[in-house]
């Protein structure tokens, strides 16, 4: 697994006296628990998020509190979604004031596993922001279709600033990835950080998730959070199939 290229530390959260807030924002691809939790809650702590954006969350027995247990354990409350949204979900720290959530399941080609979208808006100090976790479809036409609403989605929660992430299933040289980024800031290319590739935990090769903000935010750093402080290449091997995607974003008090 590559070392981090950056050497700087990404900043830390924080609220600005005007009222805007600095926020980091995960998204991780958890495989429904299925690896070692442990070593999964230690990433997501040490990275210190206000908001987890969740895809393969836990969907069958118990599976409330199996994420539950992995909020508690990384200093994190259940925001949305899992089992409800097939998979995607939201965590968020006790800083984030919650105005409502919304699961929301997709349309669907026959046979294809149902896909969602977890959305909640969400305020830290004046700033007001939306969010949506996503696992876009494995088939090409599904991803382009629910890569159109994704985008529908964010425009539809009604906030001046929303962040979007998760596991795209596509590169991004794909039409789905360039529409998405296309129409807002893709965190790693914006303002690179950590490391670049996601999948897979062992030989990362390819750029599959992702974090992307409207404009307005500024993207103060995203990437791989390889070399973060107690976050070691044992527990991003164990926790999970994919490595995660950390930003720090200024949001503008609304």
């Amino acid at each position: 697994m590559p070392t981090s290229p950056t050497a700087s530390p990404l900043p830390a959260s924080r609220t600005e006296p005007d009222g805007s807030a600095v926020i980091r924002v995960l998204s991780y691809n958890i495989r429904s628990m299925r690896d070692d939790t442990a070593a999964l809650a230690r990433v997501i702590t040490a990275c210190a998020p206000d908001l987890v954006l969740i895809q393969e969350a836990p969907r069958f027995f118990r599976w409330r509190k199996k994420l539950a247990r992995l909020a508690a354990a990384s200093g994190q409350v259940m925001l949305a979604g899992g089992a409800t949204t097939s998979g995607p979900a939201l965590l968020c720290s006790l800083r984030a004031t919650v105005e409502r959530t919304e699961d929301v399941l997709l349309p669907r080609m026959p046979g294809r596993h149902r896909r969602g979208f977890a959305t909640a808006v969400v305020r830290f100090g004046g700033a007001r922001i939306g969010v949506l976790s996503c696992h876009l479809s494995l088939h090409k036409d599904e991803r382009t279709a629910h890569g159109g609403l994704l985008l529908d989605r964010l425009a539809d929660l009604g906030t001046p600033y929303a962040v979007a992430g998760g596991d795209l299933n596509e590169r991004p040289s794909g039409p789905t990835f360039r529409r998405i980024a296309g129409a807002l800031q893709d965190g790693w290319v914006t303002r690179p950080w950590g490391g670049e590739n996601t999948w897979t935990r062992t030989e990362p090769e390819r750029r599959i998730d992702a974090i992307f903000a409207t404009p307005g935010v500024e993207v103060l750093g995203c990437g791989v959070p390889l070399g973060l402080p107690g976050v070691t290449e044992a527990d991003l091997r164990a926790a999970t199939d994919h490595l995660p995607v950390l930003a720090a974003l200024r949001v503008p008090a609304s």
